[in-house]
């Protein structure tokens, strides 16, 4: 189940809605947790009891670790903590990279020539938004570790913390200490719904009426044979504008129905494509994960504490780990080492960009452009692909004699359209964070609008998930 679907939108939420407010304030945690099973278990049930499983060991662990106040408490609170991390990791670990071992099992043993081929059963499927609850539960017993947040001792209170169905598929990353308080008691007012309604609209419209062109866009120009510079760099241009509304328009609409349930979530997009270097760009894109890499693993391999060299290891090596956590695959590993290169650079030169003297509108264009020559490892559908696009953006390879053709379909006056009013949107409009703070009447005309229009929008596209769904 997806939000930008009929069954969403005009079944479930409603009768989400209906449920949580109907239900006593002691039961409240209870229907939304049931609720969010029902949601994360549509598409596949066995993906409930991976759920359920890791819900169970995080909430154990959790009590041990909070209990601890002498020596051998402490020791056993460390194993506590192991078995945490060590069952979410394997779990994610499994899931996320078996089927990238057997393939590169295959492809060695036939590089040493041997006749060795895997039965296509020898595969597992990856459940939605294992990256995302394991790390958010893994937080959880890495907060009480630390003594920054308490143990939950009500174990439907923390199934609802680790299952909440806003943003268990795909985010943001909520960390238990940001939450902790709000599952003890938090408000539920009007101001607050009617924001996360405005969230949750414009989110939506984020989704269907910009992200989806401009993956239509993408896809027909990574999917071409060969195409000229200028489709290359436009094909590419439509994938960023794809992947950042898709996804801070999925970010969006769990904010907002965060806002409708009565928990304010964090932001997780801050304008990242007005970033005037690498480093700014990760404070302000994904945030909750840029946070979660460097307060869970960029701290604890030393930080910047140890000396420039190892500083300079421990980002390659943080983004590196970024890129494998998006997909078991060579294309994520280089897009993510790319970038820990790019951040060591800048850090060697004092946290600047590397062309820091020039001005501001300079600065912001030749980040964005180094951010698009990453993208085309992540979208591209592997390394060989990502070179041969990477080469026809620089005019280097074969044009396809059809590629005309697909000029005339990219450069249609929809598409087109939907591209200038993407970029308009992305560098001359004012974020969801700060438009929604206050409703007006004309603002509440403006997202009815986006709301029907985005409703009407569903009705000519087909089936198409998140794109963080697949991480």
């Amino acid at each position: 189940m997806v939000f930008s679907s009929y069954l969403f939108l005009f079944y479930f939420l409603p009768a989400a809605l209906l449920l949580y407010y109907a239900a006593p304030l002691r039961a409240k945690h209870l229907v939304l947790t049931a609720l969010s099973y029902l949601f994360y278990g549509w598409a596949n049930p066995l993906f409930v009891l991976l759920l359920f499983s890791s819900t169970v060991v995080d909430y154990i662990c959790g009590l041990v670790i909070g209990a601890a106040s002498g020596p051998d408490d402490g020791r056993r609170a460390r194993r506590a903590l192991v078995v945490s991390i060590c069952s979410n990791l394997g779990l994610l670990g499994f899931f996320k990279y078996f089927n990238f071992g057997v393939e590169s099992a295959e492809v060695i043993a036939r590089a040493l020539g041997l006749p060795v081929s895997f039965d296509a059963a020898i595969r597992v499927t990856l459940p939605l938004g294992i990256s995302f609850y394991t790390f958010q539960s893994m937080s959880y017993t890495i907060d009480v570790y630390r003594r920054r947040a308490p143990a939950i001792r009500n174990f439907i209170d923390f199934a609802c913390y680790v299952s909440m169905f806003p943003q268990l598929v795909a985010g943001p990353i909520i960390r238990f200490s940001e939450v902790a308080d709000q599952l003890r008691s938090r408000t539920h007012t009007v101001t607050k719904f009617s924001r996360g309604v405005a969230f949750f609209c414009v989110g939506l419209a984020k989704k269907v009426l910009l992200a989806n062109p401009c993956g239509k866009v993408a896809d027909l120009a990574f999917g071409a044979g060969g195409v000229g510079v200028l489709d290359a760099w436009y094909g590419v241009t439509a994938y960023a504008f794809q992947i950042y509304f898709d996804f801070s328009g999925y970010s969006d609409m769990a904010i907002g129905l965060g806002l409708m349930l009565g928990f304010v979530f964090p932001k997780n997009f801050d304008s990242p494509y007005r970033s005037k270097s690498i480093t700014e760009f990760w404070h302000r894109w994904h945030i909750s994960l840029s946070t979660w890499l460097r307060d869970y693993l960029y701290v604890p391999l030393g930080g910047n504490r140890k000396g420039p060299v190892r500083t300079y290891v421990n980002l390659f090596l943080v983004m590196l780990l970024g890129g494998l956590w998006h997909g078991a695959a060579w294309n994520f590993a280089i897009w993510g080492g790319l970038h820990g290169v790019l951040l060591a650079l800048e850090r060697l030169r004092g946290r600047a960009a590397l062309y820091g003297g020039l001005p501001g509108p300079a600065r912001m264009a030749l980040t964005f452009v180094l951010v698009l020559v990453t993208w085309v490892f992540f979208r591209a559908p592997d390394l060989p692909a990502a070179l041969r696009y990477l080469g026809h953006m620089g005019g280097v390879g074969a044009v396809d004699p059809g590629s005309q053709l697909l000029s005339g379909v990219i450069y249609s006056p929809y598409y087109l359209g939907t591209f200038v009013v993407a970029a308009g949107v992305i560098w001359g409009c004012p974020q969801t964070w700060d438009w929604t703070r206050t409703i007006t009447a004309p603002k509440a005309i403006a997202i009815l609008g986006l709301f029907t229009l985005a409703v009407l929008a569903l009705t000519t596209q087909a089936f198409n998930p998140f794109i963080y769904f697949i991480f």
